[in-house]
């Protein structure tokens, strides 16, 4: 749905809970990197929090159990563009490197500048201080053999 067809505050609105389920799904990779613990339980940790209707609750089910159900292909897929092992990242940039992979892999009708533009804006928000430029850098080299332009 573009902003033109929803109308601008719908648009607004629709791009608002993506994010937030972005966030979420964030959060729950993270529960899932550094603890272990499985998507249900995880989603059922992150439906009691105050703000999840903000959310697109089915896209951040989407995102956790696709990304935890495809790990091994995404982790594949990134593991020749990182400069060190995936362990050795931190926990909140492997996880939105993760949710980027999965966009961009399994998520076609998502612009790819998109979906490097929303996982930049996440890292700003939520990674390290130069994390960002990481992430972009990643999901750009990504982009480019996942979805050639031309």
């Amino acid at each position: 749905m573009t902003q033109t067809e929803s109308g601008a505050a719908g648009g607004a609105k629709a791009r608002g809970s993506r994010r937030r389920a972005r966030e979420f799904a964030l959060q729950g990779l993270y529960q899932w990197l550094v603890g272990g613990q499985d998507a249900r339980a995880i989603l059922a940790h992150l439906e009691e929090s105050d703000d999840y209707g903000a959310a697109e609750e089915d896209y951040v089910a989407e995102l956790l159990r696709g990304v935890i159900d495809h790990a091994t292909q995404l982790s594949a897929a990134l593991e020749p563009l990182l400069d060190r092992a995936a362990k050795a990242l931190s926990p909140v940039e492997h996880a939105i490197l993760l949710i980027g992979a999965y966009e961009l892999l399994h998520r076609p009708e998502i612009p790819r500048r998109v979906v490097i533009n929303e996982a930049v804006e996440i890292a700003k928000s939520y990674g390290g201080t130069d994390g960002f430029k990481y992430v972009n850098g990643v999901l750009d080299r990504l982009a480019a053999t996942a979805r050639p332009i031309g």
